[in-house]
């Protein structure tokens, strides 16, 4: 069973960065790649930047993910991408059901299944996102709703499947809102998932699951929100578009492992 699981940042670049930005970004961060000692960090850029993030990241310890994917790996599907096609072009990571592909392209429960046994299946890494409204948070709803939308996405997936997904957290109300979950909030979900995972197959997977929190994570709460014991990273949104800003969340969430019991 692990001591401490280590700290997990991804940054997603969404439907920002020219080539340019692209390049001066990501010079930055490698740059200081020496700084994260035992994170593991991934940038997620938009599809027209993969090809040249994965050139200035060939040479240093962090990965490269894609925003999404179709469930088959060929065919007359214009407008989508396969998961043999991001594998080709030197993805490790896949985002799968964040919240505005749900809420902006009719992803369900469904299609996020399909989509999460593509990625598996090609040996990408899988960061399927689930999260509530704020009508469902009121309403005292916020752990019956994400329960549904692991069982939903992870319908028919075997234990030894499941230990190579991540998930991440991530309140609806709270992404590009300015809006964070307190640490506390976001503790009793995270807690409430690992327990979730944990019936679903068994206690030792609960205990090696990754589970990262998104929603205006910045360097001011990423110490707090990681101190947590069963947050175990971030998937960061506007804060991942600044070089400063997303260095100093992996640092801040290199300190708060260190002092995590």
């Amino acid at each position: 069973m692990p001591e401490k699981r280590p700290p997990f940042v991804a940054g997603n670049w969404k439907m920002y960065m020219t080539l340019p930005e692209t390049r001066a970004l990501l010079d930055s961060i490698v740059g200081a790649a020496s700084d994260f000692h035992s994170a593991q960090v991934i940038v997620i850029p938009p599809f027209t930047a993969l090809a040249e993030a994965s050139r200035r990241l060939a040479d240093s310890p962090i990965a490269l993910g894609a925003q999404n994917l179709f469930w088959e790996d060929k065919g007359a599907f214009t407008g989508e991408i396969s998961a043999p096609l991001l594998v080709d072009i030197g993805c490790r990571y896949v985002v799968v059901g964040h919240s505005e592909r749900r809420q902006l392209f009719g992803e369900t429960d469904d299609t996020v299944n399909r989509r999460l046994r593509a990625a598996l299946r090609s040996g990408l890494v899988p960061i399927l996102c689930i999260g509530e409204t704020l009508e469902e948070r009121d309403a005292g709803r916020t752990l019956a709703r994400v329960r549904t939308q692991i069982q939903g996405a992870l319908e028919g997936i075997p234990p030894e499947d499941f230990r190579k997904i991540v998930l991440a957290y991530e309140p609806v109300w709270a992404i590009g809102t300015g809006r964070t979950a307190t640490p506390g909030q976001a503790e009793d979900v995270h807690a409430g998932l690992r327990q979730k995972i944990a019936e679903n197959y068994g206690k030792d997977a609960a205990a090696y699951a990754i589970i990262l929190y998104g929603g205006s994570v910045k360097p001011a709460n990423s110490f707090a929100l990681l101190r947590e014991k069963n947050i175990d990273g971030f998937l960061v949104g506007g804060a991942s578009l600044e070089a400063e800003s997303f260095i100093s969340i992996v640092k801040e969430a290199l300190k708060a492992y260190k002092e995590k019991a």
